[in-house]
């Protein structure tokens, strides 16, 4: 299997467990299109909650959250909901990007995070200041292993202090923190 095809295989994985969330949290939000082919391609599997201590648990810090897929997920959501789903996939690739081995897998993935996250006008561009912009561009004919740790870390902070307690008001949080139907 080529490494894009499994590349692909996990963002549509990701994206079809992110829609299972959503659905079981809100299944009115969701077109009865969208549900109906959900269910067509057999994606939809009602997903249990996850357990109401790991839940809770996320409640201690944002680090807390992002040590749980679970909650990496739902926070992912919350975002989307919020038009600020960039931050945590930016940090997500930027985590990612660290356990590269390789020179021509490091300057492939450096290439790939400064289009989608970086550079003026990018897909998903981050709200970062434009000298730690430039920074990275000047970064990128010999891009290092540590040329998105500023960015990385001021957008750990804008999640950590603006989005990360709303999330935790937010109807996706407290959603999970109610008890299953089962129980």
């Amino acid at each position: 299997m080529s490494a894009d095809l499994q590349d692909e295989q996990t963002l549509l994985f990701r994206d079809i467990v992110i829609i299972c969330i959503h659905y079981q949290l809100f299944p009115s939000s969701l077109s009865h299109d969208r549900r109906s082919d959900i269910r067509r391609r057999g994606m939809y599997r009602k997903a249990p909650k996850p357990p109401i201590d790991e839940v809770v648990s996320w409640r201690q810090s944002l680090k807390k959250l992002q040590e749980s897929k679970t909650g990496q997920l739902a926070f992912r959501e919350f975002l989307r909901t919020e038009y600020s789903e960039e931050n945590i996939l930016f940090w997500l690739a930027c985590e990612e990007y660290k356990t590269i081995t390789t020179s021509n897998e490091i300057a492939i993935a450096a290439k790939r995070i400064y289009t989608e996250f970086v550079q003026v006008d990018a897909p998903r561009q981050i709200n970062i200041d434009c000298g730690t912009r430039q920074e990275i561009t000047n970064s990128m004919s010999q891009p290092t292993l540590s040329c998105f740790d500023k960015a990385q870390r001021l957008i750990y902070k804008l999640m950590k202090k603006d989005c990360y307690p709303r999330f935790l008001k937010s109807e996706i949080y407290q959603g999970l923190l109610e008890p299953s139907e089962a129980s």
